[in-house]
């Protein structure tokens, strides 16, 4: 899906990692969430709370997920899931665009 209709966004954006990571989240008339963000290459570790689906919209990373030790590539296109209440680190190789959907 390229376009989400009937959302509203909150302006306010999500920084992390001294700028490096940002995105905006959208609220679904369902009262579901997604943010919509961009990573600039480097290693960062994210916590979370629900269950996260990354869908990579443009760029690749390596992701290390909770439980594995092996790094898996993600390209364009590709997505991973990251379990709630759990770590897991991603290196960016490039500049990434990025889709992570919130599944409670």
């Amino acid at each position: 899906m390229s376009e989400f209709n009937n959302i509203s966004i909150i302006k306010k954006a999500n920084v992390y990692f001294d700028g490096n990571v940002s995105s905006r989240t959208i609220r679904f008339a369902d009262g579901s969430l997604k943010t919509l963000g961009f990573m600039l290459p480097g290693e960062y570790t994210f916590n979370t709370v629900d269950k996260e689906l990354m869908e990579i919209i443009d760029g690749n990373l390596d992701v290390l997920l909770p439980g594995t030790d092996q790094w898996q590539r993600v390209i364009a296109g590709e997505s991973f899931d990251a379990p709630a209440n759990a770590a897991f680190t991603v290196k960016i190789n490039t500049p990434t665009d990025y889709c992570c959907s919130f599944i409670k």
